[in-house]
């Protein structure tokens, strides 16, 4: 192993040693959000409004997130540097948000902090998802399965011990439609048949109503974004939600 890769390795034992499962700090969360850190929507336009990465991780922190996001792809403005920041910020499970198709990518992701990374089934064929997910599990990160479709739900090796996660946006617009909230009610029961022990909505959530619903739904979890970083009182939206879980469960 070359120096770089020892130091790699060395900064993923610093960097991992204290941090929870991410499947497990979301299940056991009070208010079960993944919450997202990135720089661009799919349109480009700049989501931090002039925030250092370590502001908005403290916000997420102060909040109670039980997860972090981080988005690295390019089309997003992201970059892996962006991950080495938000590892050293938090001991917070993070997802790596990018495109991961080769098992050097998750040894890498490992490396830099991630707990867990996006495998879009969409985008990689049935045997590709297998290897991916196989190397994933072997590293110690959680596949976060992102589908669209039954058929991609039916692809998804192993899901006892992914997360499945439904995607209301489609990548392969880069995500800039307003997104199907529609999709995730229609496809929350083959999930739930996986035996996945994580389903997740994921993308295009906006009011804490809609979030609400979801979650009383049968979503174990949301990855919210773009709201969240747009949004003049985080605290403000989350204590809509809060109501809004309890009042939607009050009136069942």
């Amino acid at each position: 192993m070359s120096q770089p890769d020892n130091a790699l390795r060395d900064a993923f034992v610093a960097r991992n040693a204290r941090k929870a499962s991410f499947t497990g700090s979301l299940l056991e969360a009070r208010r079960p959000l993944i919450m997202e850190v990135k720089r661009h929507d799919g349109d480009g336009t700049d989501l931090l409004g002039g925030r250092t990465l370590a502001q908005v991780v403290a916000g997420y922190e102060a909040a109670g997130a039980p997860c972090v996001s981080v988005v690295t792809g390019r089309w997003f403005g992201g970059t892996e540097s962006m991950l080495t920041e938000v590892a050293e910020l938090t001991d917070l499970p993070i997802l790596q948000k990018d495109f991961i198709t080769r098992r050097a990518q998750v040894s890498r992701a490992k490396a830099l902090g991630a707990s867990a990374v996006l495998l879009t089934a969409g985008l990689l064929a049935r045997s590709s998802l297998a290897t991916l997910v196989d190397a994933c599990l072997s590293v110690g990160l959680t596949p976060f399965v992102e589908v669209t479709t039954e058929a991609e739900i039916t692809s998804v090796p192993h899901p006892e011990h992914c997360v499945i996660a439904v995607n209301n946006k489609d990548i392969k617009t880069r995500e800039r439609e307003p997104g199907d909230l529609g999709r995730s009610q229609r496809l929350l029961p083959a999930v739930l048949d996986t035996g996945t022990p994580c389903p997740v909505s994921a993308s295009g959530i906006g009011a804490p109503e809609v979030a609400a619903g979801l979650l009383r739904a049968g979503y174990a979890g949301l990855l919210v974004g773009t709201t969240l970083l747009r949004t003049g009182n985080l605290d403000d939206y989350l204590s809509t939600l809060d109501a809004e879980l309890a009042r939607q469960g009050d009136a069942r």
